[in-house]
């Protein structure tokens, strides 16, 4: 995708990823875990992630799911990552969103900046209608990420997802990205649309 704020940008994440990726996601375990699912020990290694990374990819190559990593363009430190996952072609064209930047870039607009190019691409290369995402109650920081990119919630899903000890509720988000009729790209098209990124 190219540079998408100042400093920042964005790319298809490749298996050789996975020992920035790593390093990233342990200097930024404290600061990320009252929104997460709890890890095992190894998701936090480069042997984890790789894992991790052949899953994604490997849903990549089926048209279910795509994912970015957010890298620094000056020395290319890896510093967030964000997806599209359940993604759904024919009558309802949708996604889900999930996204996370490193807690010393946090607050500098470069969430916000990755959810609209994802947006974007999600809409003009992928033909998708909506876009959904959802937020812990008291995660107002990605809340604010997601009001200014153009998401509005419309739900709340109580015990939605198992994090930080507990069932947690949930805000549910989303962005119309179009009203046109859905002008579905087939899903070969999709599957090489994904691959070729």
């Amino acid at each position: 995708m190219g540079v998408i704020t100042e400093g920042v940008e964005m790319r298809a994440a490749v298996l050789d990823d996975a020992g920035a990726l790593a390093g990233a996601l342990l200097r930024n375990r404290t600061y990320m875990h009252p929104w997460e699912p709890d890890r095992h020990w190894t998701f936090f290694t480069e042997g984890g992630q790789r894992t991790r990374l052949r899953e994604q990819l490997a849903q990549r190559a089926v048209g279910q799911a795509m994912l970015w990593v957010l890298v620094e363009t000056d020395g290319g430190r890896l510093v967030g990552a964000i997806s599209l996952s359940r993604i759904a072609l024919g009558p309802l064209c949708s996604a889900s969103v999930g996204y996370w930047v490193d807690a010393e870039r946090a607050g500098r607009g470069i969430a916000t900046a990755a959810v609209e190019a994802v947006c974007l691409a999600a809409r003009e290369e992928f033909a998708l209608h909506r876009v959904e995402a959802g937020t812990m109650v008291d995660n107002m920081a990605s809340q604010r990420v997601l009001t200014k990119a153009g998401f509005a919630q419309y739900g709340c899903a109580p015990k939605y997802l198992y994090a930080n000890g507990a069932w947690r509720d949930h805000l549910l988000f989303q962005r119309i990205l179009h009203d046109e009729r859905p002008r579905s790209i087939g899903h070969d098209l999709l599957i090489k649309k994904l691959a070729d990124r």
